[in-house]
């Protein structure tokens, strides 16, 4: 894994990582309002090739209850209505040919409920994700210990370092589920 004196910086590495991902996958938990990070990661099979939405198309918030799709290629637009409907998104894309239209329907408190499960979803495996990077930072501690690299009581500190990051990084998690949470119920 790393030397006992970068084995915290690359964990807390890994640990950043796993936030990050939870923010994504956030991003992509629609609120009532049009955002971009909503379609931006369909996947569009384009020429035999599955291709992210926004490296095909620019996606717009003319209007906060609006997204608008405009492929560079007009030759795509089908594909990526086909695409957007497969995303189970819970949006119709109304097409005009040239571009493709997502009208943001108000949310249902039963789809408001839907979303904050699958936030919270997200935010459970982003614990587990922690937890098993927890897991091998121990592991690797007490590898180090066996190996003579470091001493008994550097391992306990170590270990007792590695639960306070681990802490630290599952109240962010559970922080960024509130203020999601808190988004989603807002009507």
């Amino acid at each position: 894994m790393a030397t006992p004196a970068d084995l915290m910086d690359t964990l807390e590495e890994h640990m950043m990582k796993t936030e990050d991902a939870l923010k994504n996958a956030f991003n992509g938990i629609r609120t009532g309002k049009a955002s971009p990070a909503l379609v931006e990661n369909v996947m569009v099979e384009y020429y035999g090739t599955p291709t992210r939405l926004r490296e095909l198309a620019g996606i717009t918030t003319p209007e906060p209850r609006l997204l608008v799709v405009q492929p560079w290629d007009t030759s795509a637009v089908p594909k990526v209505e086909k695409a957007l409907l497969a995303a189970n998104i819970g949006i119709t894309p109304v097409s005009d040919g040239k571009t493709l239209k997502l009208p943001i329907p108000e949310l249902s408190q039963d789809r408001r409920a839907a979303l904050a499960k699958q936030a919270k979803a997200a935010v459970e495996d982003g614990k587990v994700a922690l937890r098993n990077i927890r897991r091998e930072g121990n592991d690797a501690v007490k590898k180090f210990e066996k190996d003579g690299d470091i001493t008994e009581d550097e391992r306990k500190k170590m270990l007792d370092d590695i639960q306070k990051l681990t802490d630290r990084y599952i109240a962010s998690l559970d922080n960024e589920l509130a203020a999601k949470d808190k988004e989603l119920m807002t009507v």
